[in-house]
């Protein structure tokens, strides 16, 4: 038991860290850089990047699933929120 809680209060403060690492990493303009766009959708697909473009509003990063599938994820610049694009390739 012990193992498990102390296992649950790292993930918990490891989670908290990441948060606050990627919102202090935001660039001064308050948009995010490519890289950190690159790095949110990688994380949220669980994959990797193949390619990214950028709008005026938002990046569209195209990721290598670990199963194979390819998706493209919209990374919003202002709010780093991250979704699955509606548009197929």
């Amino acid at each position: 038991m012990w193992l498990s809680l102390k296992g649950a209060m790292f993930s918990v403060v490891f989670a908290l860290l990441s948060i606050s690492s990627a919102n202090a990493q935001q660039s001064t303009s308050g948009e995010l850089s490519k890289s950190q766009a690159a790095s949110r959708a990688s994380n949220a697909e669980n994959g990797r990047v193949l390619k990214i473009e950028q709008t005026s509003t938002k990046y569209r990063v195209k990721v290598l699933k670990k199963s194979g599938r390819v998706v493209l994820v919209d990374v919003d610049k202002r709010s780093g929120k991250v979704n699955k694009s509606k548009d197929k390739d």
